[in-house]
């Protein structure tokens, strides 16, 4: 029997910390979509007088694709054992918490932009991409991992389907059906 410490420090790793990993990385690629799309709408070749221009423009924009990014490398990597049948309905639960995080970092953009009157880049940059996001970072980790695709769902995870096991036979070897001996079927064209 494992020593308790060792038992918790594995639980500690399989419920939050390999999550918080994996969502790190995906975040991460997440990040260089909307940092880059933002300063790209924001200071790009784009006329100055577009609303997609505008401080709040350019950020609803980029964090809007990054939203859709971040989704599928949530769900197929991150929370790939939790991920439910119903893609649709999970998608909506994630755009939900997902603008709410990106309500996170409009409003920083926003205060700094408009009540603090600091309009520079670095401003923007500072106010959205690292305050408003560190914000909505620990607001969206905590719903996707408890809410999104929580332990709590009534719907069977899609985890176990032909597809799973079509993909763990794939990447990690591991397809019991893959691996278990076939019995050869006698064949009428075999002579032999």
């Amino acid at each position: 029997m494992p020593h308790p410490v060792a038992r918790s420090l594995r639980q500690l790793w399989d419920r939050v910390v390999s999550y918080a990993l994996k969502f790190g990385v995906v975040g991460l690629i997440g990040l260089v979509i909307d940092v880059g799309l933002f300063n790209l709408l924001r200071f790009g070749p784009l006329s100055a007088d577009a609303w997609v221009s505008s401080a709040l423009g350019a950020k609803t924009v980029s964090t809007s694709v990054a939203i859709v990014f971040n989704w599928v490398g949530n769900r197929y990597w991150t929370f790939r054992a939790e991920r439910r049948p119903g893609w649709f309905k999970e998608f909506l639960e994630y755009l939900v918490v997902s603008i709410g995080g990106m309500g996170v970092s409009l409003l920083c953009l926003w205060f700094s932009h408009h009540v603090l009157d600091l309009t520079s880049a670095l401003a923007d940059n500072i106010s959205a991409n690292v305050i408003g996001l560190a914000l909505g970072t620990i607001f969206r980790f905590m719903l996707y991992r408890y809410w999104v695709w929580g332990h709590h769902r009534d719907e069977v995870p899609v985890s176990g389907t032909r597809l799973e096991r079509a993909e763990k036979a794939v990447f990690a070897g591991t397809d019991s059906e893959a691996q278990a001996p076939r019995s050869r079927q006698s064949d009428p064209t075999d002579s032999a």
